[in-house]
Formats: structure tokens, C-alpha cells, sequence
């Protein structure tokens, strides 16, 4: 949910490989349109000229026979069903190794995932602490977020799992139109994270131990190997307390996932896995802003109640199925149960009045949800030759039920006014029973098929369908008489050309259509049930490239996607709300990937996009006002991440990274702009022997002040963290 929304609904093999591998190919499989490698950079030195704050980054081993991070030459599950390659796929597809992630001290996906070409951050308790922003739409709505390829559907905004990457193998972006993959909610974009699982091999160990400012720790361990010919496992565990840069900022979190699979034969496997997060976040909603502007006297305030509490609960339960009963046929099972228990009390909106020099809090609100999904996920993959082509078809169906309780103290009438500078926190009070409110239950089922015909080495096209069938079901447990009932239903598909002159390179060309709820789907209100879904499409143009001598890889995408059937008021009726609203964007994207020696590397991405309401009218004091032409609410138009890593001794090695984030506007009027920030990290590591490393870490070199997200018309700021440190030991055996 978005931070508000408490408020109101609250919350398979390839069939062409490449000839050689880069031992450089850390670069996201972009899409783009052909331009020169200098392009990728140019976009990014532009943008970096225009920053004005920073953020985190840090060190990663410049090995010329390590593979490194974004590999578009391996198969993923994201982008496409088929395990195609990114350079295979029409599509913009990234991949961020696990082991990257965890060499630039990137412990949240959030954190991980935001460095990725064009995917920024907007963060709050309420929305779980996990929305995104990825070609100019914002939230669980439009952007969604899936652990092993399974997603769990989002309550009233909310998306709580997964949160620790220590135990990711890695996190697959695929950026644009995602609902022929996923179903609705995806057409900014999808991010898979995909744990580490089972392997043959022997038995490794290894452990990690942190500490860093404002009493930072964190314990780590994974293990995982070959029990026997047949029994095979995996088990990681993270657990990281800190006492937070602001006034009882404490926060905690545990993850577990631990797997183990059956090989019966080589033709078939079962894997049973368990996943389950713990968290207790930071009960911090943020500061006012003072007079328009941050106060060095409040940067460390915490304005919430003393007896404040946010708790979330998550369990991730899987069977998955793999039969390959000959080299042509595939077929993949996955059973699944996820429950996510979530609850909150805080007040979490703060004025500053000028005139009385006091604030006052408000929306005291207590909220809870227990949400359950159980569903089963069937593909079936064949590879034949007609008339001479090689040809994969894939074809599947997905099956699931969601129950979901919201239980609330609505309508939030709890207020106190308090003094910003000499502050006393209070305990929270509330004059409405904390009670369940409604009940939604909701079935969905979808049919789904992906074609990829080769014509010959250069040339092929790829296509995919899907229809979806969403029944909801609301039972309002105050007023029965305001029970109802709401099916959607709808189609999306994505066609693709790609060529590619070389193994090395491809050109490719895409149209594809996706779909987006009003709200989330399973919580659904009374007034949204009135519509039908969002639409939208996307046109896409990408090159991608690897780099001659295994030197690196750059690509480049063009795209632009049209939002239809938005919410809007009347022309001529004011009072009444339409489904005639539009919204669009278009961008290019650019990332690249350089060895510069043996022992220096560059990673750099950048994006530019333009985000317009092109048809959105709000009633404001009574009157009809137009949108039209204004950028949508907190959607930065530029971003961009670099990394420079150096290993000035053979066991040594130094990075520095920066992560800029582009202006954002406060609301839909366009009444006034955050400014944009850029962060910088650095980072140093110790290689003291094959199975010890060492590294100290530097977060916000800068010790920049700015705003991850904001509430409350941009008058309240959730600021990102101060300038920090963290030593950390990791120990293999």
C-alpha cells in the first residue's frame, strides 16, 4: 500500500547458445536501440553533472575469469518462461548476481534492486517498505515484486516478502510490460528474486558477521550440498538488529529459508522449500519539514508515539515439480502456500503550523492483516522442428485462492500537538474499537502460452498470451448490506522480433499489452468495483551487445507505454468519476558494463524518460481542474548508478559508487518539486586467505540529507540514512 492507503482500502534449455562467454559481462541485458557504447555513458556523465545528494555503493572482487553480475549470455525464468538469454529475449531483462549484491553490502532488495537501470525507490511502512518505480509508474500497482517466480498478491498496497538478500542466488528486473508473464499489476515492471536452492556438489559453509554505526549488527550463515546420489539441500539464516539513526529507531529481522531436493532419477526432481521473514522496521514515518525546509534540530527525531508498533510475519511454502521425460518435453510443477500476518499502530502524519511553532500529529491509526494464498502453477515446455525451424512452445495454467482480513480502528481519529524541538512522544490513543472490518476472498485462474520460432541463426520472434479470470468477494463485517461481489476479467500479450547478426549481439522490437488494478485486487474497493481494470500498452526498441575480447557488455532500450481507463472526474459533471483518464511514458535506458585493465572495472546505467498525465482531472475547491500534460506524483524522470571497482593489490580491492535519483513531484497539480540527491559509497576488502574477507564499508560518504519518499503533500520526509560505517568478516569452510 501506498503510505496513505491504510487510510482508505488500508492497507528449459536454449536452443542457441553463445559461441564464447565475456568473463566481463556484469551489464544488465538492456533493451535499446543501436547506438554506440559511448551513448551508455554519455546519458550517465549528464546526469551525474546535475546531482546534488548521495547514497550507498561498495566493493566487488575485478577478477578476469570471474563472471560477474548481469550475464546476458545466461538463461532466466523472468523475462521469459522458456529460459531464454536476454540477448534471446525481446525485452529488457537485468540480472543481478547474489554475490554482487552481498560484495556491495546491499542487505535489503530495495537497496539491491534500486541499482538496477532505471528502478527507483519510494519506500514507507505503509506500502511494507518495497514499492518501486520503473518507467514512470509507481507502486505494488504497477510494479511487481515475485520471490522464485511466484508472487504474493498485494493487500491494500502491501508487499512485506521477500526483504534480506542473504539468502538470494539472484534478482532477475524485467523492466516494462510484465502482465503476459504475471497477470495484472506489472506494467512498469517485474522483479523476481530467486533464492538459492539445492546443489549436487559437496558440502560448503559459510558465515558472515557485521558491525557497524548505530549499533549495527548483523549474523549471517548458509549452507548447502549433496547429502547423497539423491538428497541434496539448502539453509541460510540472517538475523540484523540496529538501534537506527533516529530517536527509537530500533528495528530487527529474521530470515530463514531453508530447501531439499529429491532426485528420483535424472529425469525427475521434487524440491521442497520454506521461506519465513520476521520483521520489526523502524516505527519512523519521517520528519516535518520546518518553515518548507529540514531542520538540523529535528534530522533525528522521531516524531511517532512511544508505544508505536509495526510487525510483519511471512511464511513461503513450495513443492516444485521438474520432469523432463525426454529432450524435447519439460514440464514444471509448483505447489504453493504464503500467509503474511501485518500489524501497525502509529500516528504517522506531522504539520508544522508557523504560527503556533508546534505539530500536529494525526492519522493515529491501528491496522491488521492476515492474508493466505494457496495455488498451484503447471507449464509444460516442447521443442520440436516444423518444417525445419526450430521451434519451443510452452503452454501452462495458473490456479490460486487469496483470503484476506483487514481489521482496523477506522475512521483514525486520534490528533495531538506536540513541540517539534523539545518533544515528548505520548502513547497512542484512539476513540474507535481495533476490530476486524471486512473479509474479501478472492479466486483467480489464468491460461498462459509462450512461442519462439527460429527462422535460422539470425533471425526469430517471440510470442506470448495470457488470459486471466479474478473473482472477488468483499463481506463488510460492520454492514452486511455493503457485502459485494466483483469478476474481472482480461487478456494480455507481448509479440517480439529479434535479430541478431552474431552470437554476440541482437537487435529486437516488441509490442505488448499489460494490465494494472485501480487499487490492489484483493482488497478492492466498493467505488473501484464500479471499473474494470487499467490497460495499457508498450512499444519497445533495444540493442544489446557484448564487447569484443570478453571486455564487458553494453545495451540500450527505447520504449514508450500508454496507461488507459484511469480515474477521472467529468467534464461536464464534476461530481461524477469516469474510467477516461490516460497516462504515458517514453524513456531510454542505457547500461554498461567496461573492463578498463585487468584489474580496474566500470559499471554504469542511466535513464531518461518523460511521465505525463495525458488525460487526468481532479475537483478541487469545486471546480473541475485539468492534469493534463503535469508528471505523475513522486516518478523521478532521470536516475542513474555507477560503480568503479579497482583491485590495487592482489588481495586487496577498492569501489566507489554513486546513485542519483532525479526531481520528484509532491502531487498531480505539480505544486512543487523534491529535489533530486545524489549518494556516494565506498568501500575497501581484504582477500586474508581462500576462506576469510574482510571488509570495511562507507555508506553516504557525503552524509547527504534527503528524502527516500515523502508524505503528506512533500510537507513530511523519510530520510535515508546518514553517513555510516559497517566492518564485516565472511568465513567459507
Amino acid at each position: 500500500m501506498s503510505h496513505a492507503s491504510p487510510k482508505r482500502d488500508r492497507r528449459g534449455a536454449s536452443p542457441k547458445r553463445l559461441r564464447r562467454r565475456p568473463r566481463f559481462s556484469g551489464l544488465s541485458s538492456l533493451s535499446g536501440i543501436s547506438l554506440g557504447w559511448g551513448l551508455a555513458l554519455g546519458p550517465c556523465a549528464a546526469v551525474f553533472a546535475q546531482a546534488s545528494d548521495g547514497q550507498t555503493l561498495r566493493a566487488i572482487q575485478v577478477d578476469a575469469q570471474r563472471h560477474t553480475p548481469m550475464a546476458i549470455d545466461e538463461p532466466t525464468q523472468t523475462g521469459s518462461r522458456l529460459g531464454l538469454t536476454p540477448l534471446e529475449t525481446p525485452a529488457s531483462v537485468e540480472v543481478l548476481t547474489g554475490d554482487t549484491i552481498r560484495a556491495r553490502g546491499d542487505v535489503s532488495v530495495v537497496d539491491a534492486v534500486t541499482r538496477a537501470t532505471g528502478i527507483t525507490g519510494s519506500p514507507g511502512p505503509g506500502n511494507g517498505g518495497t514499492a518501486l518505480v520503473a518507467r514512470g509508474f509507481l507502486g505494488h500497482g504497477s510494479v511487481m515484486q515475485l520471490f522464485d517466480g511466484t508472487r504474493l498478491y498485494a493487500g491494500a498496497g502491501t508487499v512485506t516478502f521477500p526483504f534480506d538478500t542473504w539468502s538470494a542466488d539472484r534478482i532477475e528486473v524485467l523492466r516494462g510490460a510484465a502482465s503476459v508473464m504475471y497477470g495484472e499489476g506489472a506494467i512498469g515492471g517485474a522483479i523476481n528474486v530467486v533464492p538459492r536452492k539445492p546443489t549436487r556438489g559437496p558440502i560448503r559453509n559459510e558465515a558472515l558477521v557485521t558491525l557497524g554505526s548505530d549499533a549495527t549488527r548483523q549474523v549471517a550463515f548458509g549452507s548447502g550440498g549433496a547429502i547423497d546420489e539423491r538428497l541434496s539441500y539448502r539453509f541460510d539464516i540472517s538475523q540484523r538488529n540496529t538501534d537506527g539513526f533516529m530517536q527509537r529507531g530500533e528495528a530487527e529481522s529474521l530470515a530463514v529459508s531453508a530447501a531439499v531436493r529429491l532426485d528420483v532419477s535424472p529425469q525427475l526432481q521434487f524440491t521442497l522449500s520454506h521461506d519465513e521473514g520476521r520483521q520489526s522496521p523502524q516505527r519512523y514515518y519521517g520528519v516535518p519539514l520546518i518553515d518548507g525546509r529540514l531542520s538540523s534540530q529535528t534530522l533525528r527525531q522521531n516524531y511517532d508515539v512511544d508505544d508505536a508498533e509495526i510487525k510483519y510475519r511471512d511464511k513461503w511454502t513450495r513443492l516444485d515439480t521438474l520432469w523432463t521425460p525426454s529432450d524435447a518435453v519439460t514440464v514444471r510443477n509448483q505447489l504453493y502456500r504464503l500467509e503474511s500476518k501485518r500489524h501497525w499502530r502509529n500516528s504517522e502524519t506531522y504539520t508544522y503550523s508557523p504560527a503556533t511553532r508546534r505539530v500536529t500529529r494525526g492519522d493515529y491509526l491501528e491496522i491488521g492483516h492476515d492474508q493466505e494464498q494457496i495455488g498451484n502453477r503447471t507449464d509444460a515446455t516442447f521443442r520440436h522442428r516444423p518444417f525445419g525451424l526450430a521451434n519451443q512452445v510452452l503452454v501452462g495454467f495458473d490456479v490460486n485462492r487469496i483470503d484476506f482480513t483487514h481489521t482496523n480502528d477506522s475512521p483514525y481519529g486520534g490528533r495531538s500537538v506536540v513541540d517539534p524541538f523539545v518533544f515528548s512522544p505520548g502513547y497512542y490513543a484512539s476513540p474507535v474499537a481495533y476490530t476486524p472490518r471486512y473479509r474479501t476472498k478472492t479466486s483467480t485462474y489464468a491460461f498462459f502460452a509462450e512461442d519462439r520460432l527460429a527462422f535460422d541463426e539470425q533471425w526469430s520472434v517471440v510470442g506470448s498470451l495470457r488470459w486471466d479470470h479474478a473473482k472477488v468477494a468483499r463481506t463488510d463485517l460492520q454492514n452486511a448490506a455493503n457485502s459485494f461481489g466483483k469478476t474481472f476479467e482480461y487478456a494480455t500479450g507481448r509479440l517480439g522480433v529479434v535479430y541478431a547478426p552474431d552470437a554476440s549481439q541482437s537487435f529486437y522490437a516488441q509490442v505488448a499489452r499489460a494490465a494494472d488494478p485501480l487499487g490492489s485486487l484483493v482488497t478492492t474497493s466498493a467505488s473501484q468495483a464500479a471499473f474494470d481494470l487499467s490497460t495499457g500498452r508498450q512499444f519497445e526498441v533495444g540493442y544489446k551487445r557484448q564487447l569484443a575480447d570478453n571486455r564487458g557488455a553494453w545495451t540500450v532500450a527505447a520504449y514508450r507505454i500508454d496507461k488507459n481507463k484511469l480515474l477521472s472526474r467529468d467534464a461536464i459533471d464534476p461530481t461524477v468519476t469516469q474510467q477516461v483518464g490516460k497516462q504515458s511514458s517514453e524513456g531510454i535506458e542505457a547500461t554498461l558494463d567496461l573492463a578498463l585493465s585487468s584489474t580496474l572495472r566500470l559499471e554504469a546505467n542511466a535513464t531518461k524518460l518523460r511521465a505525463r498525465y495525458d488525460n487526468f482531472n481532479e475537483l478541487v475547491g469545486g471546480k473541475l481542474v485539468s492534469r493534463a500534460g503535469n508528471t505523475p506524483t513522486g516518478v523521478p524522470e532521470e536516475a542513474a548508478n555507477l560503480w568503479l571497482t579497482w583491485r590495487f593489490l592482489p588481495q586487496w580491492e577498492a569501489d566507489v559508487g554513486l546513485r542519483y535519483v532525479g526531481p520528484r513531484q509532491v502531487d498531480a497539480a505539480n505544486s512543487r518539486k523534491i529535489g533530486s540527491y545524489t549518494v556516494a559509497d565506498a568501500g575497501v576488502s581484504w582477500q586474508a586467505n581462500p576462506s576469510l574477507r574482510l571488509a570495511l564499508r562507507a555508506y553516504n560518504l557525503a552524509d547527504r540529507r534527503y528524502p527516500v519518499s515523502f508524505s503528506n503533500g512533500g510537507n513530511q520526509w523519510l530520510l535515508g540514512r546518514p553517513r555510516s560505517f559497517e566492518l564485516s568478516a565472511l568465513v567459507s569452510f
